[in-house]
């Protein structure tokens, strides 16, 4: 049996999707019923809290299996309330390899760190930037940015690197590595196909939501950091955070080889993803 954990968020619920599709039983683990009976798919869902050990041991019961798409730093949580023969299927982040501490990141290495010293069974996967999914505003938000501002202020002219994953290659990432069978606790990075100058995917998602590709304004990340804050006081503009801006001055570019050779996914190259991601823009053309 298998217990989805997170079955209502943005990758549980396509993973949900997916294997309902395909028919794999499998018993939806998750916070609110009402947003469980929304998505209209089959199962029947078992209530829990991750911070209440009793509901998340009584959530688990049963199951030989558990795949989580919740926070990873819930890990430990869910390796002490599973069966004891149970192997895992875990959701963590490339946050966890940014030199910037935040709690985001320390909780994701926390997890992971448990996971490896528990003596489970499974994997973790580690997402770069997830695009793509239902209600996802990654590039929808950088989308509405570039549609008000005349040009783009990026920290060293946004050479650093990222390599974005789109949600269905994480989606084909989480049920091969469910349908695999782990010897050990390990940890596999999953992401887009190559990196890329975060300048060059800016202009990738400017030319797919049919917007103008502005020009690149070099500013140093300090002061576009102090100047974040104040995005919320702009009506129409998204809200940018200051870890947002610092973040963008480091490379994210991974190596996807044991992503091909352990799970047999290959990622869609961005154009592709975003054509997904901005539909009635190509539909039109």
């Amino acid at each position: 049996m298998i217990a989805l954990v997170g079955a209502t968020g943005r990758s549980g619920a396509a993973l949900a999707r997916v294997l309902a599709a395909e028919g794999i039983a499998f018993i939806p683990v998750i916070r609110n019923a009402a947003a469980w009976a929304a998505l209209g798919l089959p199962g029947e869902a078992r209530v829990a809290d991750l911070r209440d050990p009793a509901s998340l041991h009584r959530a688990l019961a049963g199951a030989e299996c558990v795949v989580s798409t919740a926070h990873a730093r819930h890990a430990p949580a869910l390796l002490a309330a599973a069966e004891p023969g149970a192997s895992f299927v875990l959701m963590g982040s490339t946050r966890r390899y940014s030199q910037w501490p935040d709690a985001h990141g320390d909780g994701v290495r926390a997890g992971e760190a448990a996971f490896l010293a528990s003596g489970r069974r499974g994997v973790m996967l580690h997402p770069t930037m997830i695009y793509g999914a239902e209600g996802e505003d990654n590039v929808r938000r950088l989308a509405a940015l570039i549609a008000r501002l005349p040009f783009a202020p990026l920290p060293g002219g946004g050479r650093a690197l990222v390599q974005p994953i789109h949600q269905g290659d994480v989606t084909r990432s989480l049920l091969a590595a469910l349908k695999r069978d782990w010897a050990e606790a390990t940890t596999i990075v999953i992401a887009g196909p190559a990196p890329m100058a975060y300048r060059d995917f800016l202009g990738a998602v400017a030319h797919a939501a049919g917007l103008r590709v502005p020009p690149i304004l070099p500013i140093p990340a300090l002061p576009l950091r102090l100047l974040a804050p104040l995005t919320r006081f702009i009506p129409g503009l998204p809200r940018i955070g200051a870890d947002e801006i610092r973040r963008l001055t480091e490379d994210k570019a991974f190596d996807i080889g044991p992503m091909r050779r352990l799970l047999g996914v290959e990622p869609i190259p961005l154009d592709q993803g975003l054509a997904l991601t901005f539909p009635r823009r190509h539909t039109s053309a």
